[in-house]
């Protein structure tokens, strides 16, 4: 699927979230998702959908986390970060930087 990208494709934890956004992605083909481990306990996810366009941010989550909520509690509990972004706000938006380049967790 073009609209889905991990960047750790070996990473069991990651092809789980990535697994349960592929419907989400399918109902939105133009979306951009990505999810990236930062560290050992810490995933981050990223939603760039132009469907998201004249919605609030808060108004943007419930149908992200109703695929989320599928996952297993140890995998749920990784996620650290979710940006619902559309493509103008992911040019400049700062978590969506260090999304693209992420500074090394200690961890």
């Amino acid at each position: 699927m073009k609209n889905v990208k991990s960047t750790r494709v070996r990473d069991t934890e990651v092809k789980q979230i990535m697994c349960v956004l592929a419907e989400y992605a399918r109902a939105h083909p133009n979306s951009q998702i990505e999810a990236q481990r930062q560290n050992s306990v810490s995933i981050r996810i990223r939603v760039i959908d132009p469907d998201f366009v004249g919605k609030d941010r808060i108004d943007r989550e419930p149908e992200i986390w109703r695929h989320l909520e599928k996952l297993p509690e140890e995998v749920f509990s990784t996620i650290t970060m979710v940006l619902l972004l559309t493509p103008k706000e992911a040019k400049t938006s700062l978590a969506s930087r260090e999304f693209d380049d992420p500074i090394p967790s200690r961890l």
